[in-house]
């Protein structure tokens, strides 16, 4: 069967891939570590808080479905878990609702505004007094609403109860938390309302110190009964423009007002018999896709063993490497530049990038043309989803960059490096990925009114920048469908880790048969395109580190700690059992209904 299987992905014909189906995860013992792995029959939320996966968990107790349970759980991270997300943010969930098979996806990421200044390079420095250059306009409450609105259950104030209590009543700081305070404190020191909050007497929260935010709770529970007006065309969104312009930014009171989330359709690929839903351009969805299709033509799908098996460390680095770079290539918002992110997911292009693999390797890795894959057929499976479309080339068409060049100042800034991913699927088999973010710790350094400003503003780079325009990102909110059923909602925080650590846990778990729990604990390499370099954590063994080095790699060995990627999924067995799990590299829960 796996020559059967690679065959059909040679040559393209997805149809035949239903026999390449993995074995079932194999049922573990509960992680050692509280939280990190949940069983149940019902609803289940896995996010990067416990308060917040116990937000979402009592919405479904309430009567909600999972959209209500992740925006919940969304609002409840924007409380508890502020250095990473937050009502100044934004981010992106791929969904799927059960009773009607419909897939969606919403964008609501950090957006450029109507500025001229936003179409140029920003030359002006990185001092104090320019800290709001680094904001976009925030899309976080406009996408949780919007996301609510068109799928959620019950009434916006029951959904958003449970984070105006955290604000209010206050939560216990958690370790990771406490360490982002320290680590952060020189700029969260600069506005002096959040430095009493966050540092009482010069010195940050301790673990198990309480944190109340009166003033995000205010602002919370006006939200919760006037909606979006309450945060984009109020006095709120007046003093924060104000604010951010104070420290050299570009957000207007009108850029506030007229900030809207983008539905979208899902990318779509088949891969082993299952549907994959990827999250389309801004977003990097397509570099997992791709990262998939790559796992299994260089064979190591069917090696076993993705630990201690040298083979399998050493095919999983080159082929992150070569998805990476067409990911660098082809990103930026498709309402403004062409994407071919559907040529990228189609096995057909993977076929065509597979010489890579055993190619001999080199410093750096060269970009294909994913434009000759956007017209290619696709599985009528993804036809049935009406996925993510990129126009066919056309002879007019600006070609941004040559195929050959794509240099490394132009990857994503670290501007996501700290971010957040939450999963939940309900009794019903409703299911949502989101990935929300601030930038880096506490965003841009710019508070207001109980808000952290998000820094993606300094993502645009010389190929993405312009007036009025997502900002672009390697989030990649992910789910895979067995049918119609939902067998896995996962995805990862962490910028350029994102991709490589939902590619290797997706293919840990539906490939290998691993336990969720295992495959989130298991370690990771990470490379990079630009360079041999490749990032091992502990727990592979020494051959691995030679396999990495007979094929041309420099390993480094790296305690990854959070940077590692926080992959936080759920994932659904066939007898209906949920299996939850959160990375124990961050302090997130799976929490059962």
């Amino acid at each position: 069967m796996a020559v059967t299987c690679a065959a059909a992905l040679l040559a393209g014909t997805l149809g035949m891939l239903g026999a390449c189906a993995a074995p079932t995860p194999t049922p573990g013992a509960a992680s050692p570590m509280a939280g990190k792995r949940a069983e149940g029959r019902a609803g289940m939320v896995s996010a990067s808080q416990q308060d917040a996966s116990l937000a979402g968990v009592t919405i479904l107790r309430q009567g909600g479905n999972a959209v209500d349970a992740a925006v919940a759980a969304a609002f409840a991270l924007s409380v508890v878990d502020p250095s990473q997300t937050g009502l100044g943010g934004g981010g992106a969930a791929t969904v799927w609702m059960a009773k009607d098979a419909r897939a969606d996806h919403l964008s609501f990421y950090g957006r450029a505004g109507d500025d001229e200044a936003w179409a140029r390079p920003d030359t002006g420095g990185r001092g104090e007094d320019r800290a709001g250059r680094g904001a976009a306009t925030p899309g976080m409450v406009s996408g949780l609403l919007t996301l609510h609105e068109r799928h959620g259950r019950l009434p916006r104030a029951q959904v958003m109860a449970p984070a105006i209590a955290l604000a209010r009543n206050g939560f216990i700081v958690s370790p990771l938390l406490s360490r982002t305070i320290a680590s952060a404190a020189e700029r969260v020191k600069l506005e002096p309302h959040a430095a009493a909050l966050f540092m009482p007497d010069g010195k940050p929260l301790r673990p198990g110190d309480r944190l109340v935010q009166p003033e995000l709770g205010s602002l919370l529970e006006l939200i919760a009964y006037g909606g979006s007006e309450a945060f984009y065309r109020s006095a709120f969104a007046e003093r924060l423009a104000y604010h951010v312009q104070e420290r050299g930014g570009l957000i207007t009171k009108e850029d506030m007002a007229s900030y809207e989330s983008t539905w979208m359709r899902p990318l779509c690929t088949t891969w082993r018999g299952y549907t994959v839903l990827g999250a389309p351009p801004p977003m990097g969805g397509a570099v997992v896709l791709e990262m998939l299709h790559l796992a299994e033509l260089s064979g190591l799908t069917r090696l076993g063993g993705y630990t201690d098996t040298p083979a399998t460390a050493a095919s999983f680095a080159q082929l992150i490497r070569i998805a990476q770079i067409d990911g660098q290539r082809w990103r930026g918002d498709p309402a403004v530049r062409p994407v071919p992110a559907n040529g990228m997911v189609n096995a057909a292009y993977a076929s065509a990038r597979a010489s890579l693999l055993t190619a001999p390797l080199t410093d750096s890795v060269r970009a294909g043309d994913a434009w000759g894959a956007v017209t290619a057929p696709i599985a009528p499976a993804c036809a049935a989803i009406d996925p993510f479309q990129a126009p066919p080339r056309t002879d007019d068409m600006e070609l941004e960059q040559s195929l050959s060049q794509v240099d490394a100042s132009d990857a994503e800034s670290q501007d996501s490096s700290f971010t957040s991913h939450l999963s939940v699927v309900d009794a019903e088999g409703n299911a949502v990925a989101m990935t929300t973010t601030v930038g880096v710790l506490f965003g841009s350094g710019v508070w207001s009114d109980g808000v952290w400003l998000n820094s993606v503003g300094r993502n645009f780079d010389a190929a993405t920048r312009g007036r009025n325009r997502y900002s672009n990102s390697t989030m990649s909110p992910t789910m895979l469908l067995e049918g119609n059923k939902v067998r896995l909602v996962v995805g990862a925080a962490g910028s350029q880790y994102i991709q490589p650590a939902t590619a290797q846990v997706t293919v840990r778990m539906l490939a290998y048969g691993e336990d969720p729990g295992f495959a989130l604990a298991a370690p990771r390499l990470h490379p990079t395109w630009s360079s041999r370099e490749v990032e091992v954590e502990p727990g592979f063994p020494s051959a691995v580190y030679g396999a990495l080095v007979d094929r041309g790699f420099r390993p480094l060995s790296r305690v990854g700690d959070i940077l590692f990627g926080g992959v936080h999924a759920v994932y659904v067995a066939p007898d209906g059992r949920r299996i939850g799990a959160a990375d124990p590299r961050r302090d997130g829960f799976a929490v059962a209904q």
